[in-house]
């Protein structure tokens, strides 16, 4: 029997956001049920700044920070930076291994582990956006026991030299989130977080344009709903908010349960992403039956590949052509397709991979 005493993994959650929480929740239940012993040690959230490379430098400070109190508590050696002189608060026992969540919670590490990422700076953060963080970020990859991408196309951005010799793809697990509502009485739902990253301005136009020349009222529903963003975030972010615009409701942050409440009741999701890290958003609403409409982005945006083998006359540069063709002339049998596409996503397959591969290579003798 294992010793009850004895921390296996540590996971450092920067969960930043609701995408991040819901990965490393994921991970460490797959861990558990694996026969690891795991704790999550959560970053807590900074002040806001008013830059990517001060917001990315808070949060990586907070990272270190959950990092080194976890390991002083487990009584378990931590190094000062990234290569100090290393201290023990007592106990003896074996030091966990480490799993950084991103790349950003792995920047500031008080010792290296396993870092799993859906996106690297070296991708995501161009310019000054990512001044300081691209040079240490290929440090940190360099030096890291282990590299877990999400997607084999998040591994093929990444700069660390002989990267794939030592990665195993550790997908998010996306499943649906309860029986569709018998009728999908709301035509469109967007998730808006982030929104001039997440493409709203464009999405909105192309609302406003398939609005306008319908000749009438959709059946089942004449709406856009726009969640994960207030009226203030999109002024912030230059975009003008729909007000009191018929056809468009803004409705800000929701929980996740009534968010994905919605998503079974709507016909489609649409997005018109200018970069994608993943799509969790996009194939959450796969997972309950929303057609995907949405533009190509640069990025390893996996849901893009599956909405492409469903129906491809809803993904391309046009947004408002898909938008017509998925409202006015829906393929049968999509919700049935969209599942067998996102079996390499489901909660099994997450399953198979961490117990068979992740586990065996996180806890081999040390």
């Amino acid at each position: 029997m294992a010793d009850p005493e004895q921390l296996d993994v540590l996971l450092v959650s920067l969960g930043s956001t609701a995408g991040l929480r819901l990965a490393d929740e994921q991970l460490c239940d797959a861990l558990r049920r694996a026969g690891a012993c795991v704790r999550l040690a959560r970053a807590r959230p900074p002040r806001p700044v008013r830059t990517m490379a001060l917001t990315d430098l808070a949060w990586a400070r907070s990272a270190r920070a959950a990092a080194r109190g976890a390991l002083l508590e487990h009584g378990g050696p931590h190094r000062d930076g990234a290569g100090g002189r290393s201290h023990v608060s007592g106990g003896g026992r074996r030091p966990p291994t480490l799993i950084y969540s991103s790349t950003t919670a792995a920047l500031l590490w008080p010792r290296p582990g396993a870092v799993r990422f859906d996106a690297c700076a070296g991708a995501n953060r161009p310019g000054r956006h990512g001044l300081w963080q691209r040079p240490l970020e290929r440090h940190r990859l360099a030096a890291a026991t282990l590299l877990l991408p999400w997607s084999e196309a998040a591994l093929e951005e990444c700069p660390a030299a002989g990267a794939n010799a030592r990665s195993l793809v550790v997908p998010v697990a996306v499943a649906a989130s309860g029986e569709p509502a018998r009728e999908r009485d709301i035509a469109a739902v967007t998730y808006a977080a982030n929104p001039l990253k997440k493409g709203l301005d464009r999405v909105l136009a192309a609302w406003r344009s398939v609005r306008a020349s319908r000749q009438e009222p959709e059946a089942g529903g004449d709406e856009l709903l726009v969640a994960g963003a207030d009226a203030g975030e999109l002024r912030r972010a230059g975009i003008e908010p729909p007000g009191s615009e018929e056809g468009v409701r803004l409705l800000g942050a929701l929980p996740p349960d009534r968010y994905r409440a919605l998503l079974r009741r709507a016909r489609v999701f649409v997005c018109a992403p200018r970069r994608e890290d993943y799509g969790i958003a996009q194939l959450e609403a796969l997972a309950d039956g929303c057609m995907l409409v949405s533009t190509p982005a640069p990025g390893p945006y996996v849901a893009l590949a599956a909405a492409r083998a469903v129906d491809p006359r809803l993904v391309g540069e046009d947004l408002a052509a898909g938008l017509r063709a998925a409202l006015q002339e829906p393929l049968p049998g999509y919700g049935e397709r969209a599942a067998r596409a996102l079996e390499p996503f489901g909660p099994a397959a997450l399953a198979r991979v961490v117990e068979r591969e992740l586990v065996p290579r996180l806890l081999r003798p040390r």
